[in-house]
């Protein structure tokens, strides 16, 4: 199905070969798992089985690649067999709505319109997609991930190409991809997909090959797999096989429609920075008023309530999670807290009302797609954009501790998506801002690096910051939080 032979890949903004003398072998039918750290070169080499190498991307590309047993000449020809879920998939979408969308490629393809409306149902019932109507862009990321795989398997392609596909999913949205991704095993589709996360592939992967540096450095069977130890994963830089347990942080004090029912702490009792990195939530009380609180918070868009919290407190020097399924409002949160999202009700800092212009200058945010937020030419150029003077002499400092020393030369957009994730991460913690938003900071994050990422949002808590976590990665919770909101739907 899918021969890479020797090839080796340099995209055209580095130097640094991103695949170098990649060598793999892909079965028809069988389901491989790309996994290794961070700028491994998992993602290049999907991009060399679904075409966008060389025919989207520039550079210089050597050894052989074939798809389906044939060169990949043209993209159009390698659409027809691949189906392809990206990191992010908002750079993938080429319509406005949901039903469109899964319609795109089989209109383009030329299918009968009965038969294109007959398939877009089916795959709205087996992705459980028919409460997500509208406009895509007014969906989570979650659900833009849920959508993005449908799409990516409306046209029936043979071969479906995922990179990090649970990168934004809760819980129960894992549950259900792995349940998708087994039935598109028992249907015959190969399936190769590049994850950090292995737990829920533990019943699904037939071979797990890990990259280091462009090439494959070591292979397991499905039979080999469930029996690999935490030591020999930690070696290779890969997280655990066991699905996340998490003991859960502390609630903050909240209320409203949109607050999941939990007890609330003892007045007082709001954790300040020191937390669980430093071996248990600290328990001594923060200043009072210090921090931010949502009063009569309201967001509503096309008529449907998204985020509905009555009162709120984000205590200043601790880590607040920000939890709950797929579409209950976290990204909205996020963005008033930002100031991008209008909104009913206050949001005071320390006490004082801080309007969306004072907002937006008041904090910095990691967004769930990056590459939104890199504007300049080098690392150290995108470090040197936001940060304030007494922080900008640890920006080296900074990115040696999040793995991206000797990168300060190197284009943005020349680093792999887990690099970009921890080189914005780098910039909002000298950017001096008194709120910190990181919203799902963990995707394309390994092993080594989720513990650095902790320790930077733990620095910055530390300097007096609220600072926010949105995840839904239970490995990060578990280091990073000291108190958490949990949310449900408002309605």
């Amino acid at each position: 199905m899918i021969l890479l032979k020797d090839v080796r890949w340099s995209y055209q903004e580095s130097g640094t070969p991103a695949v170098d003398g990649l060598d793999l072998h892909v079965r028809r039918g069988e389901t491989v798992v790309l996994c290794g750290p961070s700028g491994s070169g998992k993602s290049s080499a999907l991009r060399l089985m679904n075409g966008l190498i060389p025919h989207f991307h520039d550079g210089k590309l050597d050894g052989e690649v074939r798809v389906v047993g044939e060169p990949v000449t043209e993209l159009a020809q390698v659409g027809r067999v691949t189906g392809t879920v990206l990191q992010h998939p908002r750079r993938q979408f080429f319509t406005d709505a949901v039903d469109t969308e899964l319609a795109f490629a089989l209109e383009n393809f030329g299918t009968p319109s009965q038969q294109i409306r007959d398939r877009v149902g089916e795959v709205v019932a087996d992705f459980g997609l028919s409460e997500l109507s509208g406009r895509l862009r007014e969906l989570s990321g979650g659900q833009q991930q849920r959508v993005a795989c449908a799409a990516a398997v409306t046209h029936e392609p043979p071969l479906v190409l995922l990179d990090e596909p649970t990168a934004n999913l809760s819980p129960q949205g894992i549950a259900d991809l792995t349940g998708i991704l087994r039935h598109l095993k028992e249907l015959g589709a190969t399936l190769v997909i590049a994850e950090h996360r292995l737990h829920y592939l533990r019943t699904v992967a037939d071979r797990i090959v890990v990259l280091h540096s462009g090439r494959a450095e070591r292979e397991w069977t499905s039979a080999e797999f469930p029996g690999l130890t935490d030591e020999i994963l930690r070696r290779e830089g890969l997280r655990s096989l066991n699905a996340p347990e998490r003991t859960g942080a502390p609630p903050i004090s909240a209320h409203g429609p949109s607050v999941a029912p939990g007890e609330n702490p003892a007045e007082g009792g709001v954790g300040v920075a020191g937390g669980k990195a430093a071996g248990g939530a600290a328990d001594t009380p923060s200043a009072e008023g210090s921090g931010v609180a949502l009063r009569g918070l309201r967001c509503v868009m096309r008529g449907r309530t998204i985020l509905d919290i009555a009162e709120a407190h984000l205590p200043s020097g601790a880590i607040t999670a920000v939890t709950g399924p797929n579409g209950v409002g976290k990204t909205t949160l996020a963005r008033v807290l930002a100031g991008l999202q209008r909104h009913s009700g206050r949001v005071l800092l320390d006490g004082r009302p801080l309007h969306r212009s004072r907002r937006q200058r008041e904090t910095a945010i990691v967004m769930q797609d990056v590459q939104r937020q890199l504007f300049t030419d080098s690392v150290r150029s995108e470090l040197r954009l936001g940060a304030v003077p007494e922080q900008a002499e640890r920006a080296a400092t900074v990115l040696d501790e999040l793995g991206l020393d000797g990168l300060g030369d190197r284009h943005p957009l020349a680093l792999s998506g887990g690099q970009q994730q921890r080189l914005v991460v780098a910039a909002a913690r000298l950017s001096g801002r008194r709120v910190v938003i990181f919203d799902e900071p963990s995707s394309g994050v390994d092993r080594r690096h989720l513990r650095s990422m902790t320790r930077t949002m733990r620095e910055v808590a530390e300097g007096g910051a609220v600072v926010v976590l949105i995840s839904h990665d239970a490995d990060l919770l578990e280091l990073a939080a000291d108190r958490e909101l949990r949310l449900r739907p408002a309605c």
